[in-house]
Formats: structure tokens, sequence, C-alpha cells
């Protein structure tokens, strides 16, 4: 009876709880549907459906099909996707169908600007935008690595083919001769510093790039401000240009979860040619001492295969996307192990963010929270090991087959105390395995916006940027006591040195926005002002140096512990953008900027600019074109600045406290000394007067479209080592402003779509950019014919330093300043002989000719993309022209003199087989027979994929993607590779081609797995 009495409740009870149910489903109702290109009948995947007056809905599947749960007082339904705007349905029933009809994307889209954003046919300046599917595919560690190529005027060269080695970015050749080149880099409106501190090596200590930390998996798109128009609202940072990068935000609606894998194989395409073990045995033997004949081993050592190997990675990440009613949000975790194809080289990286976009008071107020940590944990190969390889006896074994310094093959000395001769190149592969330079670098970048709409004033907006870049760099740098490289006798050596560097960046800026549609005259306005502070401290740990077993040496004591340099930009700014009937446009800015790296009378600075536009396909004669879709005429001229790379005080007279190596006795006492050094108290920003004028075009509903620039960029107030009056400075030299500096050039864009139909798409781009350069004054008193210039370019194996360029007024920067080689008949050079340029009959530095430059003066980018049903396709190449290499592999190492003119025999270059130079002779590292040409053509990537859709009937969807990176290179270029760098490693002058770690050819397969 119990047990019928039981059963009876909880029938009583499921019948209640399936009333429950039925009434709260009463409440709801389900809408499904399916959404296509009105253009082809084909699905869109990814379309926004969200009930009107919510922030939450739901997207479309790869089929465009759709469901969601709306309620019953819920009577239209918005259907958004870029670059089909936004449709509005009416629920009556339970299916909609929509059919979304493209717009005229190129016009409409949203582009980010400097404190704003802007339609792209409101624009007046030079801005070029690369959206997250143009991107470049494969294995990308750095950021600046997406955009190769895919900007015209716009020049990134990946610095080496070490792992996170970041890349060298010139916008317009660049505005500068001794400050920086790089442009200013503004993440989520967080200006990013890269200036290398006095004394290190990376502007992250233990980071071999700054943007490295940044997941690229996160980011969404590129802008990039090229005049100065543009750039101006960022003053005396912009210079350079502007690279404005946005990272992905949450979007609303349901959960959506995406994981992509990318798995790597990288190998070496090239090696530097040198001689092999038989034709380095056979040259000593025939031209050798006997001594040096006995010195031949028996053995086969190609040294460089010795240090490079085959080189994996992965790379992984997962995202996490939707919205809590009115909290959009975006999660992100990233993993990164790339190994470098240089022995022991690695690199590891682990990344999160979190993106926050919530409105409150019905949207007036909308907040954005970014916050980005990353952690790099790398172990940086000996890259000493590269030019070692190239010149250790190929006919030495790698193993000694003795205990002693690692068991790796040396060249010894049994009268020396430590057993080892001293000064010769030690085995390349004990320099890489006996050495452990790690480091375990941590960056956080982060802020807050707030934006108000006021509500008694709807057209004003209050905004402010809160923010901070955090980077903590330290690691250590570690060889073993039994390492040649660092041995002393008794086995106390090696050294165990560690160092650590703190950025702490902070940035605080308010701005009000004000935008009116006057349509009583036809106008709208668009006015901004703000005021801006930037604080940058970095702290500089100093360290005693340790041998290996962390014993202090001697006297290393350093003279202060810490040092802290620190600078602060204080900035008023304003813009102000008109347009009349949609059709004339205008802007002006203003920026004030007050930096504490400049004295009294110069610490603020006024940079203005202006520019118009006119949509002349808005014209009457045109409106109504079925060909011409769009048409814009702008001009703009503005002023900037350039701070980056001037020391923080060298405006001030200060003193230095000695080091204790340097201190002065008094009695049994020792003390250390201060001692002044050279200052300039007229120091200032070095300024930039950009114009330009441009075209943009678009034909037959955009499918064609692109852009053509001119511009002229005049650099004032270069800076300078210039000479002192004696007495009159604690310095004979100090930089001074005296140079001026033009760049001039035109740009060429064109994207085309020459197929668009439902099944098969074909996409290309294709862009072009010249630039001259030209130096104009160096000195403080104009056209001062006594002074030659000032060169640059270390050239390794000279006595008392060699240079390859001179930056003279008349030529442009990184000329090369060499003398002219002299040939015989057969076209061989004849060793030592050269023109005698003034014909006094010596060849001295008189007769040094200026000659090619380093730089490009073209750049050439081509895209193309196909898409056929599930499969996509797709290359990029890229392309330089008259840009011209030293090779100093060839200078250095390719003559006799390299194989017996020192203590041990060493290998050389196969460039003297074909010269049989002797060497010896300083003045012949000056031979403009090193100079070759090194234009290139690239194909950068190859990329195949293939898009499964959803998988069987659940909701997971596939995506398989094969690409190879460093496809092929064509070159006349004889070296290792002809694309080099003005980075730390070529000490900031590209063109000189000495021990390059060699960029690999990548074999990588992804799979995308979406939720």
């Amino acid at each position: 009876m119990k047990m019928k009495k039981r059963l009876h409740a909880r029938i009583q009870i499921l019948f209640f709880l399936l009333f429950i149910s039925s009434a709260v489903l009463a409440q709801k109702k389900i809408i499904t549907g399916k959404v296509t290109n009105a253009s082809d009948g084909s699905p869109l995947q990814g379309v926004s459906v969200i009930p009107k007056g919510t922030a939450s809905g739901t997207i479309t599947g790869v089929d465009g099909t759709y469901m969601i749960q709306v309620g019953l007082d819920v009577k239209v339904l918005l259907f958004s996707f870029v670059g089909f705007g936004i449709h509005e349905a009416t629920i009556k029933g339970e299916s909609i169908f929509v059919s979304l009809s493209p717009i005229n994307t190129n016009l409409n889209d949203i582009v980010v600007i400097g404190y704003g954003t802007a339609k792209k046919k409101d624009l007046t300046g030079s801005i070029s935008t690369v959206n997250e599917k143009d991107f470049q595919k494969g294995v990308i560690i750095s950021p600046d690595q997406l955009i190769v190529g895919k900007v015209a005027g716009v020049s990134v060269v990946s610095n080496s083919g070490q792992p996170g080695a970041g890349s060298t970015i010139r916008i317009r050749g660049g505005s500068s001769l001794n400050a920086s080149n790089d442009p200013l880099i503004v993440i989520d409106g967080i200006p990013i510093s890269n200036e290398i501190p006095p004394g290190q090596t990376s502007a992250v200590a233990g980071a071999s790039s700054p943007l490295s930390f940044i997941n690229p998996n996160d980011i969404e798109s590129f802008t990039v401000l090229k005049d100065a128009s543009a750039s101006a609202i960022y003053g005396t940072r912009a210079a350079n240009g502007v690279i404005i990068i946005t990272t992905k935000k949450g979007r609303g609606g349901d959960l959506r979860i995406n994981f992509n894998t990318l798995n790597s194989v990288s190998t070496i395409t090239k090696k530097v040619a040198v001689l092999s073990a038989e034709q380095f045995s056979s040259i000593v033997k025939a031209n050798g001492t006997a001594a040096q004949a006995a010195m031949l081993g028996s053995s086969n050592t190609n040294w460089q295969d010795q240090i490079y190997q085959t080189a994996l990675g992965t790379t992984n990440n997962i995202s996490l996307s939707g919205g809590i009613k009115s909290l959009p949000y975006r999660l992100s975790i990233g993993y990164q192990n790339q190994n470098g194809i240089l022995k022991t080289d690695n690199m590891t990286r682990t990344s999160a963010t979190i993106a926050l976009n919530p409105s409150f008071f019905e949207n007036h107020l909308k907040v954005n929270l970014n916050l980005m940590g990353s952690l790099e944990n790398t172990r940086f190969g000996n890259q000493t090991a590269i030019g070692a390889a190239i010149t250790f006896d190929p006919t030495q074994p790698v193993y000694s087959g003795s205990s002693r310094f690692g068991g790796y093959y040396e060249w010894l000395d049994p009268t020396a105390a430590t057993g080892l001769r001293n000064l010769v190149v030690r085995n390349p592969l004990g320099i890489l395995e006996q050495s452990n330079n790690t480091s375990t670098p941590s960056r956080s970048i982060g802020n807050i916006q707030l934006d108000y709409q006021l509500h008694f004033l709807p057209e004003l907006h209050a905004i402010v940027n809160a923010g901070y870049d955090y980077a903590n760099g330290e690691g250590k740098t570690f060889t073993t006591d039994s390492a040649a490289t660092s041995y002393i006798a008794g086995g106390s050596g090696g050294q165990n040195n560690p160092y650590k560097q703190v950025n702490n960046n902070k940035i605080f800026e308010f701005y009000l926005n004000y935008v009116k549609d006057i349509k009583s005259i036809n106008s709208r306005i668009d006015v901004t002002a703000g005021y801006s502070y930037n604080d940058y401290l970095t702290t500089v740990y100093n360290y005693s140096t340790y041998y290996a077993d962390g014993t202090k040496v001697a006297n290393s004591t350093p003279a202060y512990p810490f040092d802290k340099p620190e600078h602060t930009l204080i900035s008023y700014f304003g813009r102000l953008n008109y347009s009349y009937l949609d059709r004339y446009l205008l802007t002006a800015t203003l920026r004030r900027d007050g930096s504490s790296r400049f004295g009294p009378d110069n610490k603020w600075g006024l940079f203005p600019s202006a520019a118009v536009a006119w949509n002349i396909n808005d014209e009457e004669f045109l409106r109504n074109s079925q060909t011409v879709s769009s048409l814009r005429l702008r001009i703009g001229y503005g002023i900037t600045g350039q701070q980056d790379g001037i020391p923080n005080y060298a405006y001030l007279a200060d003193y230095s406290l000695s080091d204790s190596n340097a201190s002065y006795q008094f009695g049994n006492s020792y003390y250390q000394g201060y001692r002044p050094t050279g200052f300039n108290p007229s120091l200032k920003w070095e300024q930039t007067a950009t114009t330009n004028i441009g075209i943009d075009f678009g034909f037959l509903n955009n499918r064609i479209s692109g852009s053509i620039e001119f511009y002229q960029k005049k650099t004032s107030d270069l800076l300078n080592n210039i000479p002192q009056p004696a007495g009159s400075n604690f310095s004979a030299f100090f930089i001074a402003n005296v140079g001026n500096m033009t760049n001039k050039g035109v740009e060429f864009t064109i994207n085309a779509q020459p197929i668009r139909d439902k099944n098969l798409t074909w996409d290309i781009g294709f862009n072009i950019s010249y630039n001259k350069n030209n130096i104009t004054n160096l000195t403080v008193v104009p056209n001062d014919t006594s002074y030659i210039g000032f060169p640059s370019g270390n050239i390794a194996g000279g006595i008392g330093g060699q240079f390859a360029f001179i930056n003279a007024v008349g030529t442009p920067k990184n000329t090369f300043y060499l003398y002219q080689q002299v040939y015989d008949k057969s076209g061989m050079p004849i060793e030592g002989v050269f023109t005698d340029k003034n014909g006094d009959g010596i060849i001295n530095q008189s007769d040094l000719y200026k000659g090619h430059q380093a730089d490009p003066t073209v750049y050439l980018g081509f895209s193309t993309n196909v898409n056929y049903k599930n499969w996509n396709a797709g290359f990029i190449l890229r392309a330089s022209f008259g840009n011209y290499n030293y090779n100093n592999i060839y200078s250095q190492t390719g003559n006799l003199n390299q194989i017996l003119g020192n203590a041990v025999i060493y290998n050389a270059s196969s460039n003297y087989l074909t010269t049989l130079f002797k060497g010896g002779n300083n003045q012949q590292l000056l031979s403009d027979y090193y100079v070759q040409n090194a234009s290139f053509l690239r194909m950068d990537n190859f990329s195949v994929g293939y898009n499964f859709g959803k998988i069987s009937k659940s909701k997971l969807t596939l995506q398989i993607t094969g690409v190879v990176q460093n496809v092929f290179v064509i070159t006349k270029y004889t070296g290792l590779d002809p694309e080099i760098a003005a980075n730390a490693q070529t000490a900031g002058n590209p063109g000189i081609d000495n021990n390059l770690y060699p960029r690999p050819r990548v074999f990588a397969l992804g799979l995308n797995l979406g939720f």
C-alpha cells in the first residue's frame, strides 16, 4: 500500500514538472532558418543573429543555418555580417530565410585610426588596413610577420632565422640617421616602447624581440598610418609612421570554442660555400709550411652540418568567446614551442588574453577591458658557432676521444698553462653545447577604456584610457668550466652571469569626442580633444661577474647595483573632421608634446597637420555609374617628430662614477672618481614634414580597387655627431641637430576578384612602392664641402676598423664607399689594384667613391587566394630591387691568408678558388668587388586548405591547412640570403653579410576545430 502511495506521489510530481516545463516553454519560441549571399546564393557562415533589443544571440553554421530561442515578446531579428551590413527581419512564423546583399565594403569598412575610428570613405590620410583573412600564414612567432609584403611602402624584414627574432620595420624608408627608424606601435590604445636601454641588447632583456610576447592568434587587424596627416595625432613619436594593432574582442551570442594547432618541421635551405676537406688539404699541402701540413687531420667534417638541425615546432591556441547577457567576452590561451635550426636554440611561449566588452545604462557606457600576459622560456644558441663552423679546419674530427674540454676536438698547445692554443677559433659544436644562455622574460599589457555617451548630450562622448606595459626580463649566461672558450688552468673558469631588467610603462588619457550631423547645411562634424600622459621607466640591474662554479671574479663589483632611466611625455591633442555632402572632407589635427628628454628651451613641440579629400564618385556625373564604384582624391600635409633613440639626459651636464678597476689610490685606500660627460643643452627632436597626394579607386562594385600615393618627406634637425672646439665641452664630439634628409616616393596598390560565384572565388592583391632617399645637409653651416660625411657599416676582418658605407650630402643613406676594383682581360679581379680616381698616382682614401646603396628603392608584394567549394589555396610573393650587399664572408675568408696566416690553419670561402687572392691587404677589404646585386624575388608561403564543415551531425567543425614557408628565393646574390635587416646583429646597418643566422624553410600542418 505504501509503495502504491509512493508511486502515486511520484507520478503527481512528474506531471507537475511537465506542467511547469510546458508553461516555461510556452513563453519561448524557436526560430530556425538559413542565411545566404544574395549575389550568388552561397551560404554565409558566422552571421550574427540577435533578437532586437538584446545583446546575446547565435551565429550561422558553415551551411548558413541557425536556430535561436527567443521570448514571445520578440518581434524582430537582426542579421549582421562584415561586408553585408545589418538586416532586420520580422518574426511571422517559425522560420526566417534571409538573403544578405554585399555592401560597398571598401567604403563602409570601419578603420581604426588614432583616438577613434572612421569609415574608409571618410579617410583623408594615407592609411592601410590588413585584416585577419589577409595575414601571412604558417608558423608565425612575432606579429609583425603577419603583414610582410601586404602594405605598399612598408618593409618588414625578419631579423634572422632565430625563433622569436622579430623584424625590422620601415615605413617609407625611415626618417633618421642616428635616432630610431622604427614606427610607433600601438596595441589596443597602448603605445609600445621598443627602445633599447644604454648598454643593453634588447628592449626587453632576454627576449629577441619586444613583439615576440604578443600571440599572433589574438590579433584581429593592423592599421598603418603612413603620412603625417594620419599620424600627426601621435606627435613626437610618429615621424616613422604608426602601426595600430587591434586584438580580438568578444562579440556576444552563444559560446563559441575554437582550437587550432600547427605542427612544423624547419630545415636549412642553404649553407655558406666553403672549401671541402679535400680542397682544403690540397691547398695547405701546396702552399703551406711543413708544420702547417702536419696540422692536417684525416677526417672529413662538414662543420655546418654539425651545428644545424632539422627543427620541430608546435603552436596551439584555444579561445572561448560569446556573451553573458550584456557582457561579451573572449578568453584565449596559447602555447608555442619552437626549436631553431641552430642546435640548442629553443623558444617556448605561453600566453593568455582576456577581453571583456560590457555595456551599461542602455549602451551609454561602453567598457573595453583588455589584458594579455606572456611568459617565454628561451635557450639561445650561441651564434658564435655560425662563424666558427665556416672557418674551423674540415679535416679535424668533432670529438677528440679525450675527456678534456668536454670531449670536443680543440687546438692544443702543450706549453700553455691551459693546454690550449690562445686566440684561435674553438670547436663549433662545443661552443653550442657547452654554453647555456637561458632567459625567462615575461610581459603583461593591459588597459581599460571607458566610453561614456552623455545622456543629456548624446552627440558627446567622454573617453578614458588607462593602461600599463610591464615587462620583467631576466636570465643567465652559463658556460661550463671545461669549455675551451673560457677555460682557466686549475679548473676554475666558465661563466655564470645573471642579468635582469624591468620595464614599467604607464599611460593615462582622457579625451572628448563630439559628433554631430547638421542636416540644415548637409554637414557632419567630428571633433576630438584630449590629454595624454606617458611614463617610461626601466630598471637595469648590474651584477658582478661569476665563474661557472659561482665564484665571484675579482674586482667585478659594479659601480651601482642598478640604473633607472626614465622619461615622461605629456601631450595635448585635437582633431577636427568635417564633411560636406559626404563628398568634401577636411581633417585638421594638432598635438603639443612635452618631453623630459629635452631642456627647458626645447621641451615642448607643436605638430600640426591638415588634409582634404573629395569623393568624386558622389558627384552627379558619376553617381549612377555602373563601372566606377568609388573615386576619391586626397591631399595632406603635416609635421611629425622623433624622440625615440635620443638619450634621456643628453641635454644635462652630468658626472658618472668610474668602476672599481679605475680607482685612485690615496695611501692604502682606493677611491672611485667621477668624470664629466659631454652634453648639448640645445638638443631637440627631429622633425619630418610630409606632403601626400593620393587617389583611391574602385570599379565594378569594388571587385577592382586600389590606390596611388605620391609623397615627399623632408626631415630637418637630423642628429649627427659633430666636433666641438677644444675646451668648449667635456667631449670632442657630441650629438646635435644639424642635418636634413628627404624621402620621395610613389606607391601603387590594386586588389581584384576576377571570379566570384557560388563555388569559386579568386582574389588577387598586388602592391609596389618606390622610395628615393637623399641626404641634403649634415653640418652646422649648410653645404660645407670640407665635410665628406660620416662612415657606417662595420666590416669584419680589418685592422683598426673598416667601414663599408658613407652617409654624405647628395647621396642616399648607407651608400657604399669603396675602391673601384680593376679586372684583367678575362674579367678576373686583380688583387690590390684599384682605380686611381683622382689621378695622383697614389691609392688612398681620396680614391674611395660613392657607389650603390644598401637599401632597396623598389618593393613589391603579390598575393593570391582561390576558394573552390571547400578547398582553398594561395601564395604570397615578395620582391625588392635596387639593394646591394657587401659579402663580408668573401672579403674576410676568401683568401690564402685566411687559410695559412694564423696560428692554426682555417677553412676559407670557396670564393678563394675563383680569385686566388693571397690576402693580408686591408685595402682589398674595401674593394667594390665584394658588393653584389641583392635584388630578389621570394615566395614567402604557399598554403592549401580544406574545410570539412560540420563533422557528422555534431556542432563541431574541422578545417585542415598545409603551409610551406620560405618556398624559394630567386636572386643573383651569391651569399647565404640577399635579405639583410638593419638590426642589432648588423649594428643597425643593412647590406653587410656576415654570419647570418639562416632563415629556414618550414613545412607545417594545421588543424582548426570550432564548436
